[in-house]
């Protein structure tokens, strides 16, 4: 393999709110002393599971306007949850928004994070 992949890191306009939000989804610790990266104003991470997730300030962030094709998401990520209830409530209690109910009962409801990025949380509810 040529490669290996570091993280995946989401602009935002506040990288440690960001970084807590997901923390209070997914576990974790944010801001872990990592020789790899260096933590700041400008720049937060997340270690969960043997993966990272960094948060990367952008000034004039513009989030998604989801599902609207003139400001794509460009992409999302999908949360697989044990307690649909609990992970929707944990969403809501940190800043995160309901965007699509899944009133067709697909398996999967859509909400937006703090910094208005779509992401899913997948499971029975």
């Amino acid at each position: 393999m040529p490669a290996t992949l570091q993280c995946v890191v989401l602009d935002c306009p506040e990288p440690v709110v960001l970084a807590r939000f997901y923390q209070a989804l997914l576990g974790g610790e944010v801001d872990r002393p990592d020789p790899r990266w260096r933590v700041d104003e400008d720049w937060s991470t997340l270690h969960v599971n043997g993966l990272v997730l960094g948060f990367q300030r952008a000034p004039d962030h513009r989030p998604p306007s989801w599902p609207d094709p003139a400001s794509p998401q460009q992409f999302h990520l999908d949360f697989e949850v044990d307690d649909f209830r609990e992970s929707h409530h944990v969403v809501l209690a940190n800043g995160g928004r309901l965007l699509d109910p899944d009133l067709g009962g697909r398996g999967w409801r859509v909400y937006a994070d703090p910094a208005g990025h779509p992401f899913c949380l997948l499971g029975d509810y």
